[in-house]
Order: C-alpha cells, then structure tokens, then sequence
C-alpha cells in the first residue's frame, strides 16, 4: 500500500550536526536510499527533516522495507561513561555539544544513583518488566497527510503547531492489553515527550504503561540514544526490552527481544506473534533463558 510518494526515516539523520546528512525513502517494495545533503534539497524539505529530527528518534537506519538496521556495535554490554546517562542538552530540539564544565550541570539533574522508575505498585509485584519502544515498534508518525491515519497529534515547534499523523501497526491494542496483564509495562522512546506524551495517551486506552520514559532518559552513547536498563531500578535477570532499533539496547543485548521495524505494512502480524512468547517469558525464572531459547530454536 502506497501511501504517499516518498517518506523520511528520521532515523537516518545525525541530529548532532543539525541534519548533514538525510534519506529520503520510497514507499515500495524496491525502496533504494538517495543520500542528498542539505545544501542539496529545497529549503522547505530540509526544514520538515529537522522538524522530524527534532522530535523523533534518531537510532538506526532502514535498510529495507522492514527491516531494523545492523548496528556496527558490540553485542556484549558496553560500560556506561556518558554523563552517568544524561544525553546531551538540547536547544529547540536540536542536540549540543556537551564541554567539560557543563557536567557538573547535567549531573545534578541526573544523579547517578537515583532510578528512573518509582517503586513497583502493589498490582504488579511479582512480575517481570517489560520495556517497549514506541516508532517503528508500535506506531508509524509521519508529517506527511496520510488519508487512514489513526490519530493526529498537534505539536507545537518554535512557535509553529504541526500536525503528526499517527499509524497503529495491525493487533498492537491486543498486544498491550495482554502485556498489561503479564508484565509491568513501561514505555521507553527516545523520542520527545512532546511528541510522544500525546501518542501515548491515544494509543494506551487501557493505563499498560505504569511509566513513560523519553529522550532525557537516554544515554547518549556513541552518537545513538541507548536506553540503559541499568538505570531502570529493577532486577535485570527480571526485565526485558522490547525495540527494533539494536542500538537502543547494546547495553543489555542478553535482555532484548527485538522486532522489525514497521512503517504501513497492514498485513503484518509481529506483534500478535510475539505474545506467545511473552506469555512463556512471564513464566520463566530469568529473561536470560528464556531470550537465549527464544534465539536458538
């Protein structure tokens, strides 16, 4: 299904240099990317880039019609040296170089000992945590007017409100409802709350996600933002990551689950295949075990 002529995935913008390079993509199954740089497109496509930019995540590139990037990272847990996990500041939702005299301000704002989540709720004691992303894991946005969207979100940027249409990808109402029941769920995006705040609000009619957690809870590391479960407050052997982007967890590789990214695919069925498993993971002694099986059969 096309759905317009071309699409940007905002994930294959380097936000750190204010959108050098981007690509824009076809929405077909022959999808080939054109890198262009900005001196090279029209001013108005480049400003709705770093619009996309400035809001969404910027993780990994599509190098298919699907298809999550493969990250050149280590797959064994990285040491976490950034800022005891405070991405970078940002100015109107453009991200800044970070110098040395600038850490004592990002530590007090983030202290290194404190966790991002509150204590478990009286209903969700004894489960499991299960982390899951937002794009390209449970919704498409896109600025571009897309006739079957299921929510349109008004965001305002510098002054502007813009319109971000909203796709579901196929069974995700059944998918949360069931992770609700089985785990504590959080809701871990890198993109802008904002942006997504709003999202998540629509998309969750059901109160899944006991918490939200956005760009400012990212470690910025290596040019991705990572979402350091470490950080979390909760038993890793105990907790997993639900993302299609591997650079999101290459802290923790042994607790992910990963999924393929999804843009308008209404046939898809990733997510109503997953529960299977996540019924079985629920069950289990540690995440560990039941992801290495999970990989292996």
């Amino acid at each position: 299904m096309v759905l317009y002529k071309y699409q940007l995935d905002w994930r294959d913008a380097d936000v750190t240099s204010g959108c050098i390079s981007c690509n824009e993509r076809r929405l077909s199954l022959d999808v080939a990317p054109i890198c262009s740089a900005v001196s090279q497109v029209k001013p108005k496509k480049a400003r709705g880039r770093c619009l996309l930019n400035s809001l969404l995540c910027c993780l990994g590139k599509r190098h298919g019609h699907g298809e999550p990037r493969q990250a050149s990272v280590p797959t064994s847990p990285v040491p976490n040296n950034n800022n005891n996990g405070c991405g970078p500041p940002e100015e109107n939702g453009v991200v800044t170089k970070v110098y040395p005299e600038q850490l004592q301000v990002l530590q007090l704002v983030c202290p290194p000992n404190k966790s991002l989540l509150p204590e478990v709720n009286h209903s969700d004691r004894g489960k499991k945590c299960i982390v899951i992303d937002l794009d390209e894991t449970l919704v498409h946005s896109s600025f571009k007017p897309v006739n079957n969207a299921d929510f349109i979100v008004p965001v305002e940027i510098d002054g502007t409100v813009h319109q971000v249409y909203v796709l579901k990808r196929p069974h995700v109402d059944e998918f949360l409802k069931r992770m609700g029941e089985l785990f504590e769920c959080i809701l871990f995006t890198a993109s802008l709350a904002k942006y997504a705040d709003p999202v998540a609000d629509l998309l969750d009619k059901w109160g899944v996600f006991r918490t939200r957690l956005f760009r400012e809870s990212c470690v910025f590391h290596r040019g991705n933002y990572v979402k350091d479960l470490s950080r979390l407050g909760r038993d890793l052997s105990h907790t997993a990551i639900l993302d299609n982007s591997p650079a999101s967890y290459i802290f923790h590789p042994d607790n992910a689950v990963p999924v393929m990214s999804w843009f308008d695919d209404m046939t898809d069925t990733e997510l109503l295949d997953l529960i299977p498993f996540f019924e079985e993971l629920s069950e289990a002694d540690n995440v560990y075990t039941a992801i290495y099986q999970q990989r292996n059969r």
